[in-house]
């Protein structure tokens, strides 16, 4: 065999070789890729849990002295718990009264309040609709006028409906917002008879401090010249918040709020002691009053406090981060994760708290809720859980 021709087949082989181990790397390659094929996300197990609608209001720090506890009304007390010289904190109970009837009295001025408020609104709704439709009456027959198709008495006779109907619904809405006034005024007196006290009869110190004097014996009687009882709370302070009309019915003495004054970086769980039963004239809004812990020291007149009050609580909900519910018109859906593959599902949403959602529908306990990477799927795609929780 010449030397031409080996050098050929050597060159041949060579060439082989190479175009063998191209390929053997490509499929690695590809097999890698198939491996890594998917779209990146992180889920987190769908549990049941509590949540609570969070209202969060700016006040102020405010400072706290002496505090004289007031029940404008005589009452029997039937239990003490204190005595003259004790330290109290903020919602401690000093003593209960019989108070069974005024509380009933207040609640059924509530009631009353509520059902004149209610009667008031369904009554204007009903009358505007009857102007509404004799105001359109009236321009339909003027345009009819126009054309030849009615007469002037009818056009006239329309407005005189109207007429009567604006004047039939002042009289009557006068008559219905007088009563209403009424009822309020009554609610906000027995309110003022029940300052500091809970729905159980239990007068509550309204701040932390040394219980300096107090009038209450079991089984006597309290008297509206006297105080029940008085806090020495020196070198204590509050916070006042205000809140609106729609909040303040929500919030009772005794509750307790989260509070955050960021001057001295502290943050602690205020007592309601007050809420005042009539808004401020210029603004509208109610004053809440909220005890400071003894122990919490540090703070000043003057400095801006937040509050974070939790109402309308749902317990044993489903409830997700509120990151992973995403909206497209009036539609909200998250993304679970099946057997590898993302899956469309429409949900509906309740209460909202800091960073979560309570979801009414469309998610039951144990499965995967896509919580990062959900902007990027459609329902069917294949995906990597790269981490997540449970």
């Amino acid at each position: 065999m010449s030397q031409k021709r080996i050098l050929s087949l050597a060159l041949a082989a060579a060439l082989m070789l190479s175009l063998s181990a191209c390929g053997g790397e490509e499929s690695s390659t590809s097999g890698s890729q198939e491996e890594t094929a998917g779209v990146a996300v992180q889920v987190k197990e769908v549990t049941a849990g509590d949540i609570s609608t969070e209202n969060k209001v700016s006040g102020k720090v405010v400072a706290d002295n002496e505090h004289t506890v007031m029940v404008a009304t005589s009452a029997k007390c039937t239990a003490v718990y204190v005595e003259a010289g004790d330290v109290v904190q903020a919602g401690d109970k000093i003593c209960t009264l019989d108070l069974a009837s005024t509380l009933a009295s207040y609640n059924a001025a509530n009631i009353s309040y509520s059902s004149a408020v209610q009667s008031y609104q369904d009554q204007k709704a009903i009358f505007d609709k009857q102007i509404q439709l004799a105001q359109d009456n009236v321009n339909n027959l003027k345009q009819l006028f126009e054309i030849g198709a009615a007469s002037q008495l009818e056009i006239d006779q329309a407005e005189l409906s109207l007429q009567q109907a604006q004047a039939g619904r002042d009289s009557t809405l006068a008559q219905l917002e007088a009563g209403m006034q009424s009822y309020k005024s009554n609610v906000e007196q027995l309110a003022a008879v029940l300052e500091n006290v809970d729905t159980g009869g239990n007068v509550i110190a309204p701040a932390s401090g040394t219980l300096v004097s107090l009038s209450a014996v079991e089984n006597g009687f309290v008297s509206p010249s006297m105080p029940v009882a008085v806090i020495d709370g020196v070198d204590q302070m509050k916070v006042q918040v205000s809140v609106s009309e729609a909040l303040v019915p929500k919030l009772a003495i005794g509750d307790e709020a989260d509070v955050s004054v960021s001057a001295v970086e502290a943050s602690f769980v205020g007592t309601i002691r007050s809420v005042e039963q009539a808004a401020n004239m210029q603004t509208k809004l109610y004053t809440v009053t909220l005890s400071v812990p003894a122990e919490v020291g540090g703070l000043m007149a003057g400095m801006f406090a937040d509050v974070t009050f939790r109402t309308d609580t749902s317990a044993n909900t489903i409830v997700v981060p509120t990151e992973a519910i995403l909206t497209s018109g009036d539609v909200q859906y998250v993304y679970v994760v099946e057997d590898g593959v993302a899956r469309y599902v429409e949900v509906t949403t309740g209460l909202t708290g800091t960073g979560v959602t309570e979801v009414l529908t469309g998610l039951t306990p144990g499965q995967q809720l896509v919580t990062v990477g959900q902007s990027y799927l459609a329902d069917g795609d294949p995906v990597r859980v790269v981490s997540g929780e449970g």
